[in-house]
């Protein structure tokens, strides 16, 4: 089975992306449809499907990837109002692209986590 998903294709700059933020661990870049005034996805650089296959090896990239979502709401204007970070894991948990990746969202208020 191949690494490769549509996130480290963006991360290879195969495929255009508006990234606001990358280095060796991660990459930040605006999604394409956005939910929010402020909609970014920070994505390790390396393929991780799902919240459980994190392994040991991986806590370096996951605190960084949390770093950089806040440095990022900073950068963006809406750390003071306040913001969203949002992980989700397979199916049920609403996972689309099965490499984990934190939604920031934010710009406006979000309302409640879950509307049942």
């Amino acid at each position: 089975m191949s690494d490769e998903t549509l996130f480290t294709r963006i991360v290879a700059g195969d495929i255009p992306a508006d990234i606001v933020y990358q280095d060796e661990h991660v990459t930040a870049f605006r999604d394409i449809a956005p939910q929010a005034p402020t909609h970014l996805l920070v994505v390790p650089n390396r393929a991780i499907p799902t919240l459980d296959d994190v392994t040991p090896e991986d806590d370096e990239t996951l605190g960084r990837m949390v770093r950089v979502a806040t440095e990022l709401a900073r950068k963006e204007g809406i750390a003071q109002e306040g913001y969203r970070l949002i992980v989700n894991c397979r199916q049920h948990g609403g996972q689309e692209v099965y490499h984990i990746h934190i939604h920031l969202v934010g710009g406006r208020p979000l309302g409640p986590m879950l509307v049942l």
